[in-house]
């Protein structure tokens, strides 16, 4: 294909989600791609799905793609530099800092290696759960170290963009104080208020709402991964968490002593910074614009939702988002939909016009 960008033969080592949805991605754009992995029931997996196709001694890639857990990244880059001595080879590791010490530990030739962290994923792993789409719009971390020049690393920028992500150019210090910060700190919180539904009983549980949803949803994540991840990424995280049990530890005393001075402004100037940094939290690929959202009652029948959807297609509304909100057993489920601003009013009124029930908007 000619709109492609990457002229090299890619090799990807690790045929999990990652692994095997660049691959899909760059198959799409005509890439010759080899697959490798520890598992060859994953490999033959994504050879089936139309990822590319098993690695032989042959094969001579331009550009190396490690798609392996933190703890053996850096071995496995290390491995693929000698193997592959005319390539580039980089990751997508959730850390960066770590993987370079430990290959300048080992005396691997860091000039030919740059390390990124594509800001994807799905909570389902595995070749199977494997999208061509996963990166569209999504930003992908190129972390720079003193051993190679972007220049030199412009064949991993290529990929990033055939696939439709975004690169975002920083250190690896850099990145691994962010990652804590958007992505690290986050897990932690979830994991630590979900732990508290093990012992909470049923009536509670049984209460649950979008809003404990929200901020349990990735607490379902791999344990194993997580470990390796924050305990390769400790330094930063641990600063976050400081400041986050200071924040809590204030928290606390105000409710301990809610009729003590002050505490009720302790409690405001908590809520309202959150209000401030979830403000600032980019929408739609990237975009910091804020999007109105229109909560839309929709009957637990079949067939509902794709009915909302279609017909905000026909109405030519661009949907910018969408959450949904249905408990077990309820005979109503909600929808939330996201869209531009200056769109809101008339999707509502038109809406309305052809029978749906308009539960809230703002």
């Amino acid at each position: 294909m000619t709109d492609r960008r990457l002229q090299h033969a890619v090799h990807i080592v690790g045929a999990g989600l990652l692994g095997t949805s660049i691959a899909l991605a760059l198959r799409e754009k005509g890439v010759d791609v080899t697959l490798d992995d520890v598992s060859p029931t994953a490999v033959a997996l994504a050879v089936d799905y139309g990822a590319g196709r098993a690695a032989t001694p042959d094969d001579r890639p331009g550009l190396v793609v490690v798609c392996v857990p933190p703890d053996v990244t850096a071995v496995t880059v290390a491995a693929q530099l000698e193997a592959h001595p005319e390539a580039l080879v980089t990751d997508v590791a959730s850390v960066k800092a770590q993987p370079l010490r430990e290959l300048l530990a080992l005396g691997a030739d860091v000039s030919r290696y740059l390390g990124t962290h594509p800001m994807a994923g799905r909570e389902r792993g595995g070749p199977v759960s494997a999208r061509a789409d996963l990166f569209v719009g999504r930003p992908w971390v190129l972390a720079g170290h003193d051993g190679i020049s972007y220049g030199r690393a412009a064949a991993i920028e290529d990929l990033i963009l055939d696939v439709g992500a975004v690169p975002v150019e920083m250190s690896v210090d850099e990145h691994d104080r962010s990652v804590a910060m958007i992505s690290h700190v986050p897990q932690l919180v979830a994991s630590a208020m979900a732990a508290r539904l093990v012992r909470a009983g049923d009536g509670a549980v049984g209460l649950a709402g979008q809003g404990l949803r929200d901020v349990t949803r990735i607490a379902a994540s791999d344990v194993s991964l997580w470990v390796q991840i924050l305990q390769a990424n400790a330094g930063p995280v641990g600063e976050i968490l400081h400041a986050l049990r200071d924040d809590l530890s204030a928290m606390i005393e105000a409710l301990e002593n809610p009729e003590q001075a002050g505490s009720r402004r302790q409690t405001a100037e908590l809520l309202a910074a959150g209000n401030a940094g979830v403000a600032r939290i980019p929408g739609k690929h990237g975009s910091s614009r804020r999007f109105a959202q229109i909560v839309v009652m929709i009957d637990d029948t079949p067939g509902q939702l794709a009915r909302l959807l279609t017909e905000i297609g026909e109405l030519g509304v661009n949907m910018e988002d969408l959450r949904l909100e249905h408990s077990p057993g309820a005979p109503i489920g909600f929808a939330e939909v996201s869209v531009l601003p200056e769109a809101e009013l008339t999707l509502i009124a038109q809406l309305e016009q052809r029978g749906w029930r308009i539960a809230g908007a703002s």
